[in-house]
């Protein structure tokens, strides 16, 4: 997903002070990219425990030294989570 910078002079607010909805839209996207790019953090094995969108990372903070990331490669629910 890449984000869509808004145009020269964009409005940005209702003349009631509200966001307009492309500003709203816009600010959601922010939020989900930020999410996807800060790890998930937890105590075992995410799989089937943990519901995530693909690319979610996760560290598994009592992993040995072959088991800590985790990437969330399909799915919309718990399950889908690869060790890399």
């Amino acid at each position: 997903m890449s984000l869509t910078a808004f145009e020269r002079f964009s409005i940005l607010a209702e003349e009631s002070g509200e966001p307009t909805l492309r500003l709203s839209e816009w600010i959601e996207e922010i939020t989900h990219q930020v999410n996807l790019a800060t790890p998930i953090q937890g105590s075992g094995s995410p799989e089937g425990v943990i519901t995530a969108d693909p690319t979610q990372m996760y560290l598994d903070t009592s992993g040995v030294a072959e088991a800590v990331l985790y990437v969330k490669q399909s799915g919309s629910g718990s399950t889908g989570w690869i060790l890399v």
